[in-house]
């Protein structure tokens, strides 16, 4: 579907990383005659899009977030993507005739504040999230402990605030999608044993000072990656294939086998990707990332 890619900014998204995941796949992926794909953290959704116009038979998609916010976005662009343009558009409209960096952030502290009294009507919950997914400082979206959006505003002019094609694209993806608001176990009282399962979680944080996750009120912690890898024991029990990324924590400490004995007896690759992983400009660069999976990748080759 020509224009469909991710209509939020995500922090932690995999568009850069779509050649690798790509090889990762298992060969079967491309012969199952009625394929059901699912993602327990769908995030900004960059592997979803490019999944269901890479494997057209993907007959049915489950996807799950346990942030309401990003669950209702889905709904709205999948089911209401005009009244979204619609009230996008007014958006945009409003903010670039404001004359000067002073009025749109007061413009910008209005609509999150207006935000934080959520839950707002869905399509106007989205329209306003979305403006500021594409207004705040580097398209974050973080909340406190009592769930309030408090991102500062970002200082760009005239950003794109409305993307009617993608919209429409993505909308007609989605319509083929599930949507599904809550904890990612979830996700194994819809999806067939044979679905193929690819999971992003909220990374482990490589540094105490790296521990950037909370775009829910819920923090996932240690016992969460212990219960997700449980999951993960689960799906291989019932037979489903799946493939999981995740921090690596040999980047900062080449001893730390967290992720090797958590997932011991399944396949663990390494691989490089693009990541920030501090403030400093010396800090940032490629950095391994892990991963794994319930089965060999036929393409092995392409990840060395």
């Amino acid at each position: 579907m020509q224009g469909a890619k991710p209509f939020l900014k995500w922090a932690g998204g995999k568009r850069q990383l779509i050649p690798v995941i790509q090889a990762a796949l298992p060969d079967n992926l491309r012969h199952a005659r009625e394929l059901t794909y699912v993602e327990p953290f769908i995030g900004g959704g960059a592997v979803l899009f490019w999944m269901l116009q890479a494997y057209p038979n993907i007959k049915q998609a489950f996807i799950n977030d346990i942030n309401p916010d990003l669950a209702t976005a889905y709904q709205v662009v999948q089911q209401r993507p005009q009244e979204l343009i619609k009230a996008l558009t007014a958006i945009q409209e409003s903010y670039y005739r404001l004359s000067s960096e002073i009025v749109r952030r007061t413009y910008f502290e209005e609509l999150r504040a207006e935000f934080n009294t959520r839950p707002l009507e869905a399509v106007r919950n989205t329209a306003v999230l979305m403006f500021l997914n594409r207004t705040c400082f580097n398209g974050l979206y973080r909340v406190n402990r009592k769930g309030g959006f408090n991102v500062p505003f970002g200082r760009y002019d005239q950003p794109a605030i409305c993307h009617p094609q993608t919209i429409l694209a993505d909308s007609q993806l989605l319509a083929r999608v599930t949507i599904l608001q809550g904890d990612f176990a979830q996700v194994l009282d819809h999806a067939p044993a044979n679905s193929f399962f690819y999971l992003d979680p909220p990374y482990k944080p490589l540094s105490k000072t790296a521990a950037f996750n909370a775009y829910a009120t819920e923090t996932f912690d240690a016992s969460s990656q212990e219960r997700l890898a449980a999951f993960c024991h689960e799906l291989n029990a019932r037979g489903s294939q799946w493939l999981l990324s995740n921090s690596d924590p040999q980047n900062t400490d080449a001893a730390d086998s967290y992720f090797d004995d958590l997932y011991a007896g399944f396949t663990i690759r390494r691989i490089q990707a693009k990541r920030h992983i501090n403030s400093k400009a010396e800090g940032r660069g490629k950095i391994s990332e892990l991963l794994i999976s319930n089965y060999a990748p036929a393409l092995e080759a392409q990840l060395a």
